[in-house]
């Protein structure tokens, strides 16, 4: 099925940044990229035409017609008439899907004439306001998910901005409402007051539509989120060595809104993290700091569960090892997207919009993409090994304690006394979990006799490399990764290649 074309409309350079912004969000974002072929005049090519009659002939071959506007009204033809209200008659003339988003203002800061074309779409069209770029990416967001509704070129939307079939305003928690918008006003100047209904306050938020609660509603505020969806919970455990194994010290699962389960699970790893108690040197209080900075263990529980995969019947895990701190949950990075990205500067491409963004509002999340690059330079500022992110079936981000330095520090003694070549070539190929098989077809060898005595068994037996099943040593589905040991050796080989280049 082709792809629906969206003519971003509004070229004056009021919204330059936010028209580059959705042109990239919606081609980066799995489904929408899916669906939507987004069009921007500044990425045409020059060519010998005159704009005016580019850009219309745009507008009548799209689909959809995305209104931008805002203060100004932008410069004004012959006629006295701007490029974004040529570009809207078009798409009316032609019938196109409209759909119009106002920066978030008073009338008294917008040009005469920007107020009278506003005028204009309000009869024909339901207005959102924005007053970031955040804002404006999760109203397109909701109304593009509609679109596809509407048109049944899906039938079942993406989880958070899907509609729920059964729950009404009923099944949320007032107070916990009003909790999140008082948060929200002190973390980032939410417009809405807590006396304001839930309805308006949903609305606002892109999680009540048509007099009914999308999913994402149901798991910021309901009153029993677990009621509609059971995996919705964290299961946290610790452990005393270095893999999980019975007998399970410390085990939780956790229910609740996601403001709560990150708040659970947070206090559930503080509480079993060491803490350091300093002096009052510097301060009246007492100051103190935790084994591994706050901030690095709330950003990768954040991560987990706003972006985890709603439509799986697997939980959020977080568990403690003597050496690191493992969350795992089911999702995906988002196409294209490699582990390596994560540790650079990026944009922001939610997995789930809708629940982001409160989550932002509160105070939970940060925006542009610096939430894992945060959580890399803070670990590495602390002394800390530097985390690690993986992809296999679900997404897992690894935390390293000061225990693993240890580790670190061993590992460089090991290799000094020259740890068997074979070992070594194992370890740099592990990126996740492998059976032998996928081991031997990546290293080109042929003998399953020689492999399992001279390469895995070493491996096994030196503490680099680990079965997924332990209790079935023998099982057809078995696969091996690496140990926290085997991490730090393999950091160590590419560190040591890099110094070489």
């Amino acid at each position: 099925m082709a792809k629906k074309k969206i003519f971003i409309s509004s070229v004056q350079t009021e919204f330059s940044f936010e028209r580059q912004a959705l042109h990239e969000y919606i081609c980066a974002d799995p489904l929408l990229g899916k669906f939507f072929d987004p069009f921007l005049f500044e990425l045409l090519p020059a060519i010998d035409q005159r704009a005016d009659s580019v850009y219309l002939k745009e507008v009548q071959q799209s689909d959809i017609y995305l209104g931008l506007f805002g203060k100004s009204y932008g410069s004004e033809n012959e006629s006295g008439v701007s490029p974004t209200e040529m570009e809207f008659d078009q798409a009316s003339q032609w019938f196109k899907t409209r759909l119009v988003f106002l920066s978030h203002c008073d009338d008294v800061e917008r040009h005469p004439k920007e107020i009278q074309l506003i005028n204009k779409a309000q009869d024909v069209l339901v207005r959102k306001k924005f007053s970031s770029v955040d804002e404006l990416k999760s109203a397109v967001y909701a109304s593009l998910v509609r679109y596809l509704e509407e048109k049944e070129i899906i039938r079942i939307g993406p989880f958070d901005a899907s509609l729920h079939e059964s729950a009404s305003l009923s099944d949320i928690d007032q107070e916990k409402l009003q909790s999140f918008v008082r948060l929200a006003q002190a973390k980032r100047g939410f417009p809405l007051a807590e006396t304001e209904t839930a309805e308006k306050i949903l609305t606002h938020l892109n999680l009540y539509n048509n007099n009914r609660l999308t999913r994402a509603a149901l798991l910021l505020f309901g009153k029993e989120p677990q009621r509609f969806f059971i995996s919705s919970e964290v299961r946290c455990a610790s452990f005393t060595g270095l893999i999980a194994e019975k007998p399970i010290p410390s085990y939780k699962v956790f229910k609740g809104t996601v403001f709560e389960l990150v708040d659970q699970s947070l206090e559930f790893v503080l509480n079993k993290l060491d803490y350091r108690v300093e002096t009052r040197a510097k301060n009246v209080s007492i100051p103190g700091s935790y084994e591994i900075p706050k901030e690095v263990v709330a950003e990768a529980i954040v991560n987990a569960i706003a972006h985890r995969d709603y439509t799986s019947n697997g939980s959020v895990q977080v568990m403690i090892f003597r050496d690191r701190i493992e969350v795992w949950n089911p999702g995906s990075l988002p196409l294209g997207w490699t582990t390596e990205k994560l540790k650079q500067l990026h944009t922001s491409v939610p997995a789930n919009p809708l629940l982001a963004e409160p989550l932002y509002l509160a105070g939970y999340i940060e925006r542009m993409g610096t939430g894992t690059t945060d959580m890399v330079r803070e670990s590495v500022e602390a002394g800390l090994v530097e985390p690690q992110f993986i992809q296999q079936e679900d997404f897992r981000s690894i935390i390293y304690r000061p225990s693993s330095l240890q580790v670190k520090e061993q590992v460089k003694e090991q290799v000094k006394e020259q740890v068997k070549e074979q070992v070594k070539t194992v370890v740099q190929i592990m990126e996740h979990e492998l059976s032998v098989i996928e081991m031997m077809d990546i290293l080109g060898l042929k003998g399953r006799r020689n492999f399992l005595q001279n390469y895995l068994q070493l491996s096994l037996a030196a503490g680099y490399v680990e079965m997924t099943q332990p209790d079935s040593p023998n099982s057809p589905t078995q696969k091996y990764r690496l140990t926290a040991q085997g991490m730090a050796l393999k950091l160590f080989l590419q560190q040591r290649r890099d110094a070489l280049k």
